[in-house]
């Protein structure tokens, strides 16, 4: 089994203590998205977990307790833009605080278990092409020490809540073969620093120009940190075009306090402060003090999925 630590939140950023508790207990409680009064519990103990993918915008609560995860694998999926204070208000400043973390991070867990996400790539009077292709230049500089890899993708602004978000930006129309130009000029940069790019979800097809499709949640990474394959599937609950891998994500939507513009995990103002005010570190669940008698919880069915064959895979 692997874990998703998280699309719908940024946990190491802002619920660090509460995810180390979690994996100290070795159980989570997780609300169904669709119906919150179904919750599912998940076991988490190093007999089940395969791997952990922690997604972030901000590593740096979790840098100092990395050590009590000795026994699990996992890797970051670590999304550092140029973007200011307009489209992402929350986060640190880059330079100083963001980058030095990616370095830390990489120097603590190696180069394969940092990947780097430059994404969502949106245009507007500010944020041109030639400014994505600017910064994405000085970045990859920065950062392919620290990094193998590199996935961007591009603004969708379909999702609930991201049109509106957006709407005073004043966004281009960003269509298809924009991307294209712009892709094959970012993947000439990311090749001439040793780093292998590739996108993630996306429609258009850039394989000429050297842009594969990401697996975020990647069963081969897994299987080459962990020395064995892994008996895992395609994530149907994905967007056709996503590559992951079935995973178990333990988030929950509208509780993430970045409050970046283009998120599509935080699509109700309304309840993102009433959410945060609810997290009790100590609780079982991401929100709340416990469950309540009107829930239905359920153990989730959880097992591991490696096979008893050791090897070792590239990737």
């Amino acid at each position: 089994m692997l874990i998703s630590a998280s699309r719908r939140t940024d946990l190491p950023a802002y619920y660090s203590d509460w995810l180390y508790t979690r994996f100290r207990e070795g159980f989570v409680l997780v609300p169904n998205p669709m119906n919150p009064r179904q919750v599912s519990r998940v076991k988490l103990t190093p007999d089940v977990v395969d791997g952990i993918v922690f997604w972030t915008k901000n590593p740096l609560p979790m840098l100092p307790r990395l050590g009590e995860l000795k026994d699990y694998m996992y890797y970051f999926q670590f999304t550092l833009t140029p973007y200011e204070k307009d489209i992402e208000p929350g986060l640190p400043d880059k330079g100083q605080k963001l980058v030095p973390a990616f370095k830390s991070l990489s120097e603590l867990l190696g180069a394969d278990r940092v990947i780097w996400r430059y994404d969502p790539i949106l245009l507007n009077e500010k944020y041109t092409a030639q400014f994505h292709l600017d910064a994405f230049a000085a970045m990859a500089k920065e950062l392919h020490p620290y990094t193998r890899k590199v996935t961007v993708s591009f603004i969708d602004i379909d999702y609930r809540g991201v049109k509106g978000n957006l709407k005073e930006l004043a966004l281009k129309d960003f269509p298809l073969s924009a991307q294209e130009r712009l892709g094959s000029s970012l993947a000439q940069i990311a090749r001439s620093y040793g780093l292998t790019i590739d996108t993630c979800a996306e429609k258009i097809d850039l394989l000429e120009y050297g842009i594969g499709k990401a697996r975020c949640v990647d069963d081969r990474l897994f299987e080459k940190l962990l020395g064995c394959p892994l008996n895992l599937s395609k994530d149907k609950s994905q967007r056709q075009e996503c590559g992951c891998v079935t995973s178990i994500d333990i988030g929950t939507y509208n509780s993430c306090p970045s409050s970046c513009r283009y998120c599509y995990a935080n699509y109700s103002p309304a309840r993102i402060s009433a959410n945060i005010n609810r997290h009790d570190p100590r609780s079982p669940l991401l929100l709340g003090p416990g469950v309540s008698p009107e829930d239905k919880v359920s153990n989730r069915t959880t097992e591991s999925c490696r096979s008893g064959q050791l090897q070792i895979k590239g990737l």
